[in-house]
């Protein structure tokens, strides 16, 4: 009895991390999407809910701790540094 009721559960967590998985990858595809654009102000936007959105996949248990945190740092560099070459390229001209 009790190991059908551990399938059921098994069953119904799955879906929720798949779903919450798949959700969290279209997030930072977009973010990704918008840095490769060049489309800094959409970046910007995109930035905050995609940090947050690895924060609760922590807390859910959807994601390793130090999965999102390298995540996390290696979009954080690359938004920065295309901001960086975004200021600088102005006072260059």
């Amino acid at each position: 009895k009790s190991v059908l009721k551990r399938v059921r559960q098994t069953a119904r967590r799955t879906a929720i991390n798949r779903a919450g998985k798949s959700h969290l990858r279209t997030q930072v595809k977009r973010f990704r999407q918008a840095l490769v654009a060049g489309n800094l102000a959409q970046a910007r936007e995109l930035l905050q809910p995609t940090l947050t959105l690895l924060d609760r996949s922590i807390r859910k248990k959807i994601l390793h701790p130090n999965t999102a945190a390298r995540t996390k740092s290696r979009l954080v560099l690359r938004y920065n540094s295309l901001a960086k070459q975004g200021s600088a390229a102005p006072a260059a001209r």
